[in-house]
């Protein structure tokens, strides 16, 4: 059967092929302000050119968002191959001002959030020029991320907005809000189940693998504990409710309370998240990234910081004991389990860690074994990747020059390298997009596998299935929101609806 392609003005003849699922969502796009929820490869990149083909039919411009530098590089790149236009720009926050207020001009242009929303501010451009803005990412529209105020900017404007992601947050709150802040009064949605889009989906296989700690780890790990109880048990004899479970994010919600309401807490509440943060690398990450922390915390000032690193008998051994593990080379038992996977495993492997002091001993562990391999990470900080070298980066990776791309959380979002057949989480992250997003880099062209490295007896367990159950609230999230949606008969959305 021969392959059917799109035909629509502004789109070039053969480049894009014909499918129904995207063709329907995009004449939903147009219609009315829609947000796409789409599993990840299935080209809601896709969806944004027709909507852009029609808009640049009516003679109206286009503004394409996406949150990082690589994605809107590679929104820009797929345009300029698509488009047969040539006024296409890519904005970011290097490019000086001068040269911004000429991109401005152009009939479509991808950018970064934040350098759109200080522009918009300082009216070089106007929300009027534009007939349709896409958010990338959409998920991000919440509390102060710039998405947040360009959609403020937006308001009085005549704009067709189109929102995209892989997942709703499996919080209402949060759906909500999305929703709100980008005026959408529709919910365009498909899932892996759906009929037309089943013949396009690729199986991703998951296997979860166990490491246990070695002596040497269990006994800092025992240690760290003892210090984080000591200091749970002052904070219960100074009358906080604490939950049974120890749990880091009930600490952080104690912050302000205890700061304006409960001053006796301060120290012992600090000291504690201190600790958590601290047990939470070494669980998670191994000695090194535990160290490295140390450090950092050590130089800060603050509550208990003295008292912590240099009277705590449980801490002050756990990093005399850690110190002495790193000078017999004892790391995380995931390194090991890393090396074993990779010399077994032909093709092209995305390696996540949500740290850099990870990345840093997972990169050297791969050079090691003799694989290619490069890093993905953002640019701040001295150790940062600036945007011409994260792009170098993925295109060497794409041309197969690198076997294996070791990144952080700015790989997650929207990396398009079809022929990656491996996915490792090194670390789980309790969210249902984060989730979502990493594994959807693989499983694009041919069958995918997910592996997930997950340490016996830690924090890792525990943010395994919150990342799950998260997962399984987002599925039903949508319908729930059209459904909110649909029983509104007034024209509002959102939060509104639910009052």
């Amino acid at each position: 059967m021969a392959l059917v392609h799109i035909d629509k003005k502004f789109i070039k003849k053969n480049s894009i092929e014909k499918r129904d699922y995207q063709v329907n969502l995009a004449n939903q796009a147009i219609q009315e302000n829609c947000i796409v929820v789409l599993p990840t490869g299935l080209g809601k990149t896709t969806i944004a050119l027709q909507v852009i083909s029609e808009y640049l039919s009516r003679g109206k411009d286009t503004l394409f968002l996406a949150p990082t530098k690589v994605l809107v590089n590679q929104h820009y790149e797929f345009l300029k191959q698509n488009l047969t236009i040539e006024d296409i720009s890519l904005i970011t926050g290097e490019d000086a001002l001068q040269k911004r207020t000429e991109y401005w001009k152009n009939s479509v242009i991808c950018a970064t959030p934040q350098i759109a929303k200080n522009d918009l501010d300082r009216q070089i451009v106007s929300p009027n020029q534009f007939g349709l803005v896409i958010f990338d990412e959409a998920h991000r529209t919440i509390g102060d991320y710039a998405y947040s105020g360009i959609a403020e900017r937006l308001k009085n404007s005549d704009v067709r907005i189109l929102g995209m992601t892989a997942t709703l947050p499996s919080e209402k709150e949060k759906a909500t809000e999305i929703l709100t802040r980008l005026n959408i009064s529709r919910v365009a949605e498909r899932t892996e189940d759906s009929s037309d889009v089943k013949p396009y989906i690729q199986q991703t296989d998951t296997e979860e693998i166990i490491v246990e700690l070695p002596p040497e780890m269990k006994a800092i790990q025992k240690l760290l504990k003892l210090a984080l109880d000591e200091r749970y048990d002052l904070l219960k004899k100074y009358g906080l409710q604490l939950s049974g479970q120890q749990s880091l994010s009930a600490l952080l919600r104690f912050r302000k309370f205890v700061l304006f309401q409960n001053r006796k807490c301060a120290k012992p509440l600090f000291t504690a998240i201190r600790i958590h943060y601290a047990l939470n690398m070494f669980e998670v990450h191994g000695i090194t990234p535990f160290l490295k922390f140390c450090e950092r915390a050590r130089v800060k000032k603050g509550a208990g910081v003295k008292e912590l690193f240099e009277v705590d008998p449980n801490f002050t051994r756990a990093v005399h004991l850690a110190k002495d593990a790193q000078s017999k080379g004892i790391e995380h038992p995931k390194i090991l389990k890393l090396e074993e996977i990779l010399q077994s495993f032909t093709g092209k492997a995305i390696i996540f860690s949500s740290f850099r002091d990870s990345v840093d001993i997972i990169i050297n562990k791969v050079h090691e074994i003799g694989i290619p391999s490069g890093i993905l990470i953002g640019k701040a900080g001295k150790t940062g990747l600036k945007q011409k070298k994260q792009i170098e980066n993925v295109q060497k990776f794409r041309d197969g020059e690198f076997k294996v791309l070791v990144a952080t959380r700015v790989g997650e979002e929207g990396l398009d390298i079809s022929e990656v057949n491996l996915v490792i989480f090194y670390d789980i992250v309790p969210s249902s997009i984060r989730f979502i997003q990493r594994r959807g880099r693989t499983g694009r062209k041919d069958t995918g596998k997910l592996i997930v490295l997950i340490a016996k007896d830690t924090i890792d367990e525990r943010y395994y299935w919150i990342g799950k159950r998260k997962m399984n609230a987002a599925k039903s999230m949508g319908e729930k929101m059209m459904a909110t949606l649909q029983k509104n008969n007034s024209k509002k959305v959102g939060l509104d609806a639910f009052l």
